[in-house]
């Protein structure tokens, strides 16, 4: 909001438009930085700056840069308006990414200013800055001098102190104003005080200069900090105590005030609610129209800046230094105490409602000004927390992270590391490191924070069953899936046993213990499990949420997909895809997990160009919004891959399955199963492209890896031996082919049925292989029985017409979710 008392600056301005450049389309190599000491006017320098130059960009965008905790969010606030992925559907870390990208592209705009305030650490917003455009910075910092062309502000000129002063008080003449900037010390910030308080309480400038005076002798008889200037802190202590006398309601605001951070407070803090407050703050808050007058006062007396519409109160950092540093220690206590419970008091009570957050968006501000972790008080405590996970379900992962870690360390100095506090903390900070694909972390913590829930809390607590939850997802990042599945069923038996079985808690562990059946190849208890949850789902009893739904569908889909039902899951994945583009937008990421599970499906029917167009609009908006790095963007670039290799685009396929193996390497390890299978598609497209020897190497290594590490949960990758016998026969060792062929067709008897697709495929490879080495009779016998399956099963997909017309069908690996 601009300014309307703003005056002289004109230099400055020029200065700072002179260093933009003249045409706002030109690069500018370095941002602009304005420093100076609080109260200098850097602020509304800036303000003005946007004011007076706004015709000439097409966005201008300001960011509130002195918590690194505000910029991501009020970067990714720009995200709608530039046509990329909003925080609520990639996170803010990936919104405000996506918007540092667009910015600099110059897509769709490439006339735009930014401005950072208060941005005091350079290194703590440097990686948000785009180039090809214009940013202004304002700090207090002299370092941004290496990073930035800077512009030094000083205080006023004493003829822009004269102006301004005359412009604040009417009537005011220039002799007396140029007194009254002299004692100020030119200072803006003092400026606009001194003038707000004679102009609300008709002081005359004697009087002021008198009254100053006194209160100057008195500070410095107290030995006052010279951290800020002794004009302003004469001038503050001054509007002070004569608003004291005219409203000692607006003293104890602005008190309270000095407690939050420096951005702006939302009006509805100042509310009573179930958090206990000090008798006085309690009758204050009991009076609305007392509060709603008080507050208009430190408006007028320039103690503090109201913004009607946002319904926010804002005090300048330096006034709330002084206000603090006022107050003796036992009172600074005392005072930001009543600030953590205003705080908890006006948190909504759900950080997971999406509804809320706007809300939440404004509280975090303030958790680390006001010193909440510091806080024993059970119901603060609770307050962080749910601060913390309002920012994991955002997607602001690293910010929840600092402070998880924050609040951990502090806490667990406090209370020792088997606190309750403490051990849910640690279950949420196990959350946002999986979240950010540290595996390894989350694993261990999980772990060990599981161990002191179960003897501290009981195996029954809710907090337990959380990080029983978390486990399992663990141990599938690990690739011990057996180990995942039986950690879910006995969470199911819990949460059935704490909760009931229609619990929204209770169906979402069913959904963990469907994917466990489907990862270890179990595809009709996997299919039994998605149904009995969706039909839960349903009925809207449980109270699930479109994403809850959508979840289930897609796992239903999918599971028909992996038992062999194409026709099922293109018709069950086109209606996931449709409920997630109407429920959730097209560009969430569930709704983009649901397209890239329908294009797997219609590849496998054999409906390749749906598939590709598909598998390639999913692969863009994942990498847009993700990265290359991100799990789900890599098994949209597998199955892009698998889809360019059925279109014939085989150098495609390569390059980019080439590129996903060492991604997958350093996120899961060189031997999880998700690591083999894309490896083994990379051994597939090599022997596609004329190069079998390498092809049979890879896939040997993959089976030595498999066979040293046995158990079932890895025997959803014998299709990898299909390949494998294909690969020696296009080396001409047909009998090194047959002998694989056997050995894999009996291994796949023992796990699905004669009519599964993997089956089916291992046999009519095999007839191939039989006949290659004369061995008719039993490849006629294994034929006859094929062609009997094919009219009596009828199978779906390109399979089927690869095996009709007589031609090897090889096999592909597409990573399910974790």
């Amino acid at each position: 909001m601009r300014n309307t008392n703003f005056t002289g600056r004109e230099e400055l301005l020029a200065q700072l438009r002179r260093s933009m450049g003249g045409a706002v389309t030109a690069v500018v190599p370095l941002p602009q930085a304005l420093h100076g000491l609080g109260g200098v006017g850097k602020t509304q320098l800036a303000v003005e700056y946007a004011w007076r130059y706004r015709s000439e960009y097409d966005v201008v965008w300001w960011i509130t840069a002195d918590q690194r905790v505000l910029v991501p969010p009020a970067l990714a606030a720009l995200a709608p308006h530039l046509g990329v992925a909003h925080a609520d559907t990639v996170g803010t870390e990936e919104s405000a990414e996506a918007v540092r990208e667009a910015l600099q592209r110059g897509d769709p705009y490439n006339r735009w200013l930014l401005v950072f305030d208060n941005a005091d650490q350079p290194e703590s917003i440097t990686g948000y800055i785009p180039a090809n455009g214009h940013v202004l910075i304002t700090s207090r910092n002299t370092r941004w001098d290496t990073a930035a062309e800077t512009v030094s502000v000083d205080v006023f000129a004493r003829t822009e102190s004269v102006g301004f002063l005359r412009k604040r008080v009417p009537g005011l003449g220039a002799d007396e104003a140029y007194l009254l900037a002299e004692a100020l010390g030119d200072l803006p910030l003092a400026l606009e005080q001194a003038g707000a308080l004679m102009a609300q309480t008709a002081m005359s400038v004697g009087e002021y200069l008198d009254a100053l005076e006194k209160s100057t002798r008195e500070l410095l008889g107290a030995n006052k900090s010279t951290e800020y200037p002794l004009s302003m802190t004469a001038a503050w202590r001054l509007s002070v105590t004569q608003l004291e006398r005219r409203s000692p309601e607006a003293v104890d605001i602005l008190r309270y005030c000095a407690f939050f951070g420096p951005e702006p407070i939302p009006r509805d803090m100042f509310r009573q609610g179930k958090f206990p407050l000090s008798s006085r703050l309690t009758q204050l808050l009991g009076k609305p129209i007392k509060v709603t007058k008080a507050i208009g006062e430190l408006n007028r007396f320039a103690l503090a800046r109201i913004d009607s519409e946002t319904r926010t109160i804002q005090v300048h950092r330096l006034v709330q230094a002084l206000v603090r540093d006022d107050l003796p220690p036992d009172k600074q206590a005392e005072t930001r105490h009543e600030v953590h419970g205003l705080l908890a008091n006006g948190a909504p009570r759900d950080p997971n409602d999406a509804a809320t957050w706007r809300t939440w968006a404004d509280l975090v501000a303030h958790l680390r000004p006001a010193l909440v972790s510091d806080c024993d008080d059970p119901g603060v405590r609770q307050f962080a927390v749910k601060v913390m996970r309002y920012l994991y379900r955002r997607g602001d992962y690293r910010t929840a992270r600092e402070i998880a870690e924050e609040l951990l360390t502090k806490w667990t100095g406090k209370a020792g590391p088997i606190d309750p506090d403490v051990l849910i903390v640690r279950r949420h900070l196990g959350n946002v490191l999986w979240q950010l694909g540290q595996y390894d972390r989350s694993y261990t913590l999980n772990r060990e924070t599981l161990a002191m829930m179960r003897e501290h809390l009981g195996p029954e607590h809710e907090e337990t069953l959380g990080v029983i939850n978390n486990f399992g997802a663990n141990l599938r990042a690990r690739g011990e899936f057996a180990a995942a599945r039986k950690t879910d069923l006995e969470s199911r038996k819990l949460h059935e046993k704490v909760f009931g079985v229609t619990d929204q808690r209770t169906l979402r562990v069913i959904n963990n213990l469907a994917l466990d059946y489907a990862l270890v190849s179990e595809f009709e208890a996997a299919f039994r499990e998605y149904e009995y949850a969706y039909l839960e789902q349903s009925t809207g009893a449980g109270s699930a949420s479109a994403w809850d739904i959508l979840n289930t569908m897609n796992g239903l889909a999918r599971v028909a997909r992996l038992r062999g039902d194409f026709a099922d899951a293109c018709d069950l994945g086109a209606d996931a895809y449709d409920y997630g583009r109407t429920e959730l937008r097209i560009d969430h990421p569930l709704t983009l997990m649901a397209a890239k599970d329908l294009s797997i499906a219609k590849r496998m029917s054999g409906d390749v160009r749906e598939a590709l167009e598909l598998a390639e609009f999913t692969y863009a908006k994942l990498k847009a919004q993700f990265g290359m790095a991100h799990p789900d963007t890599l098994a949209a670039a597998v199955n892009l891959a698998n889809a360019q290799r059925k279109s014939g685009d085989l150098q495609s396929a390569f390059e980019l399955t080439r590129d996903a193996v060492p991604r997958y390497s350093e996120i899961y390890g060189e031997h999880h199963p998700y690591t083999l299978g894309c490896r083994s598609n990379l051994a597939l497209v090599y022997r596609l492209r004329g190069h079998p020897a390498e092809a049979c190497k890879i896939n040997e290594e993959i089976g030595s890896i498999m066979r040293a590490r046995p158990g079932p949960e890895h025997n959803y990758l014998l299709a990898y031996a299909v390949n494998l016998a294909s690969d020696h026969a296009a080396l001409g060792d047909h009998t090194a082919a047959r002998d694989i062929g056997v050995t894999t067709l009996e291994a796949l008897r023992d796990r699905f049925d004669e009519g599964h697709y993997i089956t089916f495929c291992a046999k009519a490879n095999l007839v191939l292989d039989l006949r290659a080495v004369g061995e008719q009779e039993e490849a006629d016998r294994l034929l006859a029985d094929m062609r009997e399956r094919l009219d009596m099963d009828n199978p779906s997909g390109d399979h089927r017409e690869a095996i009709l017309a007589g031609g090897r069908v090889d096999m592909d690996f597409d990573p399910p979710p974790l």
